[in-house]
């Protein structure tokens, strides 16, 4: 790439690993700073150095050590992070590209983030923990010679994806000598609330050694309202 094509926000491949562009100093010979987004290493290059990639739906990535798949088909909650991929702030707003931000409130028109930006829900793609099975992997541009270490932290992320918890699931625990199921009372970001106070990690209740889902005693009610 030249340097007019780098902007800062961009998600590139550099070392064959995705980054986030962060700044530009064109006066340097290493003018293009990065943040490997697996990490949040720092790092600097050239532009010839780079290739861009633009993010979509249905894409996975590994943010800070976690796996995320990015997703347009419902609504955030508190606590979830999203992706600004279409940016279009007002006056007051400070967003930019691919800048990644935590949910505080939403309503009808958008989000606003821990950052105090209102954000339109046109202009992000939501992150959801974990690997979706048919989500395209992204971190690496060529998956050869890559880290069996990465690829065995990747499995361990999958998800069941549209199968997330809902209110009303009932949960059985496994490893229990008594006989222990509990509803979905709340859920909030990522912490899901249990009857009986208890309070777990989505990751967690999603761990199939532990937990059993059962059945939603509401589903056919809602499928119903929904026809």
């Amino acid at each position: 790439m030249k340097l007019y094509q780098v902007r800062k926000g961009q998600f590139v491949y550099y070392n064959n690993e995705l980054h986030k562009v962060y700044g530009l100093k064109p006066m340097y010979k290493l003018s293009v700073h990065l943040i490997k987004l697996r990490d949040l290493s720092q790092h600097i290059t050239n532009a010839a150095s780079v290739e861009k990639y633009i993010p979509k739906e249905l894409d996975s990535f590994i943010f800070n050590h976690k796996v995320y798949t990015l997703i347009n088909n419902r609504k955030p909650e508190e606590g979830d992070l999203i992706l600004i991929n279409n940016p279009a702030p007002d006056t007051l707003d400070h967003y930019s590209l691919n800048e990644i931000e935590v949910v505080e409130t939403v309503d009808k028109k958008g989000v606003i983030t821990s950052d105090s930006n209102g954000i339109k829900h046109n202009e992000y793609l939501l992150m959801v923990p974990g690997r979706a099975p048919d989500s395209q992997p992204i971190t690496y541009k060529e998956m050869v010679n890559t880290e069996d270490e990465y690829l065995d932290e990747v499995d361990r992320q999958m998800i069941p994806y549209g199968e997330l918890p809902k209110l009303g699931d009932i949960y059985r625990k496994k490893e229990s000598d008594v006989l222990f199921e509990t509803m979905v009372v709340a859920l909030k970001g990522q912490t899901i609330f249990l009857g009986g106070g208890l309070e777990l990690s989505q990751e967690e209740l999603m761990d199939t050694d532990k937990w059993e889902f059962q059945y939603n005693p509401f589903a056919k009610a809602l499928h119903s309202s929904d026809g």
